[in-house]
């Protein structure tokens, strides 16, 4: 199965909060959008982060 693009994790992120909000779930599958929810958001922030790193040190670079 493909990698998804940070787009498409941000887009899966926002569509489980979505159904989150609604409090039309059932438990277990409310239980596992939250598991999956935490998931995407790890991954976004650590891919966030590491661009962040990586513009630091491309601005390093030009100074």
């Amino acid at each position: 199965m493909k990698e998804l693009t940070f787009e498409e994790k941000q887009a899966k992120l926002e569509s489980i909060v979505s159904q989150l909000e609604t409090g039309n779930v059932p438990l277990e599958e409310m239980i596992s959008l939250y598991e999956q929810g935490e998931a995407l958001y790890r991954d976004c922030t650590q891919t966030l982060d590491a661009y962040e790193k990586r513009l630091n040190e491309l601005e390093k670079e030009k100074a």
